[in-house]
């Protein structure tokens, strides 16, 4: 599945524990990485700089959903349910 377009839920709502170029600590969840461009793409997206754990995220439908609302509410559920 794509990504898609304009939406970003992935590089908000998560938290990312990893260093991210010009996030050292990680990323807290549902904060907005520093990497999102402003139509809501990966800056980093093909680098060896982008975290694994971005790397490893693909879109599906469950977690894409059918628009950018949906998918956030989804993403920041699982946040909640696998935060320590």
């Amino acid at each position: 599945m794509e990504c898609r377009p304009d939406c970003g839920a992935c590089c908000i709502a998560p938290s990312i524990s990893s260093p991210i170029p010009g996030m050292p600590q990680g990323k807290p969840a549902n904060t907005r990485c520093i990497q999102l461009s402003d139509n809501n793409l990966c800056k980093i997206f093909t680098s060896p700089l982008r975290p694994s754990v971005c790397a490893g995220l693909q879109a599906s439908r469950e977690m894409c959903s059918t628009n950018r609302d949906a998918a956030m509410t989804y993403l920041i559920k699982l946040e909640f349910d696998t935060a320590p």
